[in-house]
């Protein structure tokens, strides 16, 4: 028999966290979760976002071992941008056993409707910049750290739940050229000379940091348009550029100013940690953080966290200016891969950035929803 607990304390969050981790531990494809940072992630005390968002969390049990677990949550913010009465399930996961899946999403659901909410979505996290996106293409693919993993008869349950799509996320794996893109090249050359572009790039961490303000200010601008996105704010920038930029590798930080010296475009790569976070199986100690400081100085893949262009300056060629720039790091520092992170099916402009380079598309991700 299942039974449903509510997580009460930090303890309980521990063990919320953990289930992941221990559900996939031996899925060559899984990367888990860094404990902590996802236990200070949903913690009341410790995460900004919940200035203007609630959440509950449930565990699923039987005969006392943990089988399942959900949490739900409402962004107001997204709410009154969208005008949406939702709720979002969130780190939704679960053994095959769908009176374990359907307990849990019941629950999350009569939670929702106590509270006078009419719709439930997700997965999906507090702001976009959390884990978001059921994985239903790709699952035979080395995931990423910032992205969701998930078996697939997650994608059975959902059905015989009652969901259906609202939104995709595609992921795209490019093969980095032995040598700089010529066409690239003579683009960044033209706008450069045209527009009076400049670009930043940086030896060392510390001078990347006086920078993490305004490029936050740029996300909330070129991302605002964008599926589920709320304007972050300024205690929320701050944690993630101490999240972000804690990992960065100067050589592929880079941003672009137009001629008044203004912020138009950044790009955040960072070399892939999803074998490092295999390796520490979740924990900076005793040598986790051994495993991440060397997939950061000696890689042959590279993550695309997050890259914008503010919308004022799309199609001027600063796209190509910043993908010129981010594959001559990557070909300086021997990778051979590139991984785009999620980026919405119908968002075409971010998409012709890749047009050049051979990519394939190999992970797909969905957002569902279900009116209650």
């Amino acid at each position: 028999m299942v039974k449903i607990v509510t997580v009460k304390n930090n303890r309980g969050l521990r063990k919320f966290v953990k289930f992941v981790n221990d559900l996939y531990k031996n899925n060559e494809y899984f990367v888990p979760d860094l404990i902590i940072d996802e236990v200070n992630t949903l913690r009341k005390d410790k995460n900004p976002a919940y200035a203007f968002s609630e959440a509950v969390f449930f565990l699923a049990y039987i005969d006392k071992k943990i089988v399942g677990r959900i949490g739900v949550m409402v962004n107001q913010k997204s709410n009154e941008k969208w005008n949406q009465n939702s709720t979002r399930f969130t780190h939704f996961d679960f053994i095959d056993d769908f009176e374990v899946s359907s307990k849990l999403m019941e629950t999350a659901i009569n939670w929702s409707k106590e509270h006078g909410y009419t719709k439930i979505h997700g997965p999906l996290g507090l702001t976009d910049m959390d884990h978001q996106g059921m994985l239903v293409e790709g699952y035979e693919e080395l995931d990423m750290f910032i992205t969701i993993y998930n078996h697939p008869y997650y994608i059975d349950h959902m059905a015989k739940l009652g969901f259906t799509k609202e939104v995709d996320w595609i992921e795209y794996q490019l093969t980095v050229p032995d040598k700089p893109l010529e066409k690239y090249n003579r683009i960044a050359e033209i706008v450069k000379k045209k527009y009076g572009y400049k670009l930043i790039e940086f030896d060392k961490k510390k001078d990347i940091l006086p920078w993490a303000p305004a490029v936050f200010d740029l996300y909330n601008t070129a991302f605002a348009p964008l599926f589920g996105t709320t304007e972050l704010s300024k205690k929320q920038i701050k944690m993630y550029v101490d999240t972000f930029f804690g990992f960065v590798n100067p050589d592929f930080i880079k941003i672009i100013l137009n001629k008044n010296d203004d912020i138009i475009g950044f790009g955040i790569t960072i070399p892939s940690l999803s074998k490092a976070m295999q390796k520490a199986g979740g924990r900076l100690l005793p040598f986790g953080f051994i495993h991440i400081l060397r997939s950061l100085k000696k890689n042959d893949i590279l993550d695309f966290y997050l890259v914008a262009v503010h919308p004022d300056y799309q199609g001027t060629g600063a796209n190509s200016l910043l993908l010129d720039s981010v594959l001559k790091s990557a070909i300086k520092n021997g990778i051979k891969i590139g991984e785009t992170g999620p980026e919405l099916e119908d968002n075409y402009m971010v998409q012709t950035m890749w047009k050049d380079v051979e990519r394939r598309q190999h992970r797909r991700r969905r957002i569902f929803k279900k009116a209650i």
